[in-house]
């Protein structure tokens, strides 16, 4: 018998990403989906490129980037495109980590870091959230050490929704080392209505901050996965080095180009949805849950030992929720007559 090959022995205890399920029949609140899908002006974008998927796409997607820059009104050196914001939270541990270094995040938080951090070889620094289910950025200060490189900060914050403040944020890298970088992972953003809840990108002429952004939320996209960093220069050509060939495929930098081109329409989409999210969390909170306050396109129970219960009783009702075992639920706000459903079923839990 051949012997077996070695592999690396951490991967046993590389904790698992767990996506939002589907259930043919019920409705997905789980994985922070937009409920609508792409414009038509995007579909027929998508549609035409589909005749030359026999090419490869182009590698650094320069058009994209072109075109982002003009938009963000930065230089093309410091935008790198990725296959989805978290394909890019791997590229900065990857271009910036050696073995023994570490990597610190709130937790809990996008459930990625600790995996993409252990893929990197690096060590995740887990900080918990406050009581009131914020960041603890006094806390995240404390836990910094020279192994520090690479501190991520998820502002509006997946999965509690709860969002860093200017003042508090200007502080917080004021004093973080110059030689820690600090990546501000706004995959909400556009979900964002509160004035004090900052634009990262008026961080990045700082040059130990990044910022993260992706098309799957606001966008659409998804199921196309892309996303872009913004950063120092020389932050963006250590991350273009470990990308992935090829990896943003030529359908994706397609649609996000005609995404841009209908900026303003799935923006306004974007309203609608947090005209959703205010009456869901309003209707949460008159049925006694304790809902903590969300910029994000969800939102967040708090149920702790009774969050899978809650699940089960949503599946019930033909709603599918995602659930953190013991700690809590992640409900993603959909259409009108979806959160209709989901604000039923929540209302008839007995726990």
């Amino acid at each position: 018998m051949s012997p077996t090959v070695p592999t690396r022995a951490d991967l046993a205890a590389l904790p698992p990403y767990v996506p939002g399920r589907t259930v043919p029949g019920a409705i997905k609140l789980a994985s922070n989906e937009v409920p609508g899908g792409p414009l038509p002006s995007v579909s027929d974008a998508i549609a035409r490129a589909t005749a030359e998927v026999n090419r490869y796409p182009d590698m650094g997607a320069w058009a994209l980037v072109d075109r982002l820059a003009r938009e963000l009104d930065v230089p093309g050196e410091r935008v790198a495109v990725g296959c989805g914001s978290v394909s890019l939270c791997q590229q900065f541990v990857q271009a910036l980590c050696e073995p023994g270094d570490e990597v610190l995040f709130a937790w809990r938080s996008f459930e990625a870091y600790p995996i993409v951090t252990q893929v990197g070889n690096a060590t995740p620094v887990r900080v918990p959230l406050t009581d009131s289910h914020h960041h603890d950025l006094t806390a995240m200060l404390d836990a910094i050490t020279d192994r520090t490189r690479v501190v991520f900060v998820c502002n509006p914050n997946n999965p509690t929704g709860t969002a860093v403040r200017r003042a508090e944020l200007v502080r917080f890298l004021d004093a973080v080392p110059g030689n820690v970088l600090v990546v501000l992972d706004e995959a909400y953003r556009e979900f964002v209505t509160d004035p004090d809840v900052p634009d990262g990108l008026e961080f990045t002429n700082r040059p130990n901050v990044a910022v993260l952004r992706t098309f799957s939320k606001a966008y659409g996209l998804a199921g196309l996965r892309v996303g872009y960093a913004v950063a120092a220069a020389p932050v963006i050509e250590a991350v273009r080095k470990v990308y992935v060939a090829f990896s943003v495929n030529a359908l994706a930098q397609t649609a996000a180009l005609a995404s841009l081109d209908a900026r303003e329409e799935l923006l306004a989409r974007c309203a609608d949805i947090v005209r959703e999210r205010t009456r869901v969390y309003d209707a949460l909170t008159a049925a006694d849950y304790a809902v903590p306050e969300t910029q994000a396109n969800f939102v967040w129970l708090p149920l702790g030992e009774r969050t899978d219960a809650f699940a089960e009783h949503t599946l019930e009702h033909k709603v599918v929720v995602r659930p953190f075992t013991g700690e809590g639920v992640r409900i993603t706000v959909g259409t009108p007559e979806e959160n209709d459903v989901l604000l039923e079923a929540a209302r008839t839990f007995p726990g």
